[in-house]
């Protein structure tokens, strides 16, 4: 696994923080199934099997930044399907969502500065 600078995000855990709260805004929480079908619809590439999802999941829940709790039996029998673990996303996980996004565009911004470009005429005295 590839090691994390302290206070960001995985390129895969900043997708799920960002589909997740698409999927939490319309249906209220969002399971596995549905976040993948979201995120091979996006083209991500970090997802190459939904083990690496709900090991990410799992992660994410034990860092807070998401809460899992199992569906309500009753309502996965009334559809004839196994329950579902429901996901939402902790405040905790939404400001580290916007910090991470905040972050990247900090380091897209000065990647994009000319060399120099902090340096002024006035700055030599």
């Amino acid at each position: 696994m590839a090691r994390r600078r302290p206070g960001t995000l995985f390129p895969l855990e900043l997708d799920i923080l960002d589909v997740g709260t698409v999927l939490q805004s319309t249906e209220g929480s969002f399971y596995g199934f549905a976040l993948a079908k979201q995120l091979a619809e996006a083209g991500d590439a970090a997802l190459t099997a939904h083990g690496t999802l709900y090991k990410a999941l799992s992660r994410m829940a034990d860092a807070g930044l998401i809460e899992a709790t199992w569906e309500d039996p009753e309502v996965a029998e009334a559809e004839g399907r196994p329950r579902r673990r429901l996901y939402r996303i902790t405040g905790e996980g939404a400001t580290a969502r916007d910090r991470e996004h905040a972050r990247i565009a900090g380091e897209q911004a000065a990647a994009a500065r000319p060399a120099g470009a902090a340096w002024t005429q006035g700055a030599i005295a």
